[in-house]
């Protein structure tokens, strides 16, 4: 058996270096995210649905959190961007799905078992394609301001909007509706709709309006824990109209991105052209011409 030494080097142990607490940090934060997620489970399988609904809640505000705060600290890590995917499928995509079905859509057997399998590979799809074209050179400026889809966390709300509606007495919709609408919001994940993000907006807040600002924010969070599914439910329609509005706005902006390119394009081909006898590529700019894709 060969042991490490002078004789052979490439055996020595390797030495990690000590990792910085502040690396740490949003990983804990997203392994309470997956704890959460994975007890919302259990929870529907014990049959305690507005507890399940909470935990997927909390997930949601953990997942909002645990990006903002390796960044505030400088945190950021591969191992953390994987993790990060990782909770997401678990608690935006299998969750909400395995919830729907303990809740109703087993009553369909076989269909309503696919219509959970359904979103939640659409979760697992979006997730995946997002993490594809973070890098993505061709993606033009305006699009950072904007989702391919409806993201998971969101995908996760909406798909419960049955269960709030059933928590504030409605009756429970048949279950054919259940299974549509579950379908439709694993489609939106999927689809290649522009949806508003805001990630690249920049506000900044008067002097003067600092103190309201703190008001509404804390009274908001008291209509969410005294009101929780009048304001999930109201919150769910809200998004889904919206998503036509952050459609139009990408157009807009896809609109003008082409009028700026057209002049260029319209000067250079009234340059005189000199024959050629051999086979020459198009030049770089003729591209401007095809407004750019949201990948």
């Amino acid at each position: 058996m060969l042991t490490p030494g002078p004789k052979y080097p490439e055996l020595r142990r390797r030495r990690f270096r000590p990792i910085p607490v502040r690396m740490l940090v949003p990983n804990v934060i997203t392994l309470l995210a997956i704890c959460a997620g994975l007890t919302a489970i259990r929870l529907s399988i014990e049959g305690r649905m507005e507890l399940a609904v909470a935990a997927i809640v909390f997930a949601a505000v953990l997942d909002g959190v645990d990006g903002r705060v390796a960044r505030m600290i400088k945190g950021q890590s591969k191992f953390g961007a994987e993790l990060d995917s990782l909770a997401d499928f678990v608690n935006f995509g299998v969750a909400p799905a395995l919830m729907l079905y303990f809740w109703q859509l087993h009553e369909l057997n076989n269909g309503g078992w696919i219509a959970a399998m359904v979103f939640a590979i659409a979760g697992g799809l979006r997730l995946a394609r997002f993490n594809a074209s973070i890098d993505d050179p061709n993606k033009p400026a305006f699009a950072a301001n904007y989702f391919t889809g409806v993201p998971a966390p969101a995908g996760a709300i909406l798909a419960m909007l049955p269960f709030y509606l059933a928590f504030l007495g409605v009756s429970k919709p048949p279950v054919m509706l259940t299974a549509a609408y579950t379908l439709l919001i694993g489609f939106l994940m999927v689809s290649r709709l522009p949806v508003f993000s805001g990630k690249t907006v920049r506000m900044r807040v008067p002097p003067e309006m600092v103190l309201p600002v703190f008001v509404s924010v804390v009274f908001f969070v008291a209509l969410l824990i005294g009101y929780p599914w009048h304001i999930l439910s109201i919150g769910s329609v809200l998004y889904l109209l919206s998503l036509p509005w952050g459609w139009k706005s990408y157009r807009d902006h896809e609109r003008k991105a082409a009028a700026t390119v057209q002049p260029n394009v319209t000067g250079e081909a009234a340059a005189p052209s000199t024959p050629a006898t051999t086979f020459s590529p198009a030049p770089d700019d003729a591209e401007g011409e095809r407004p750019a894709r949201l990948n």
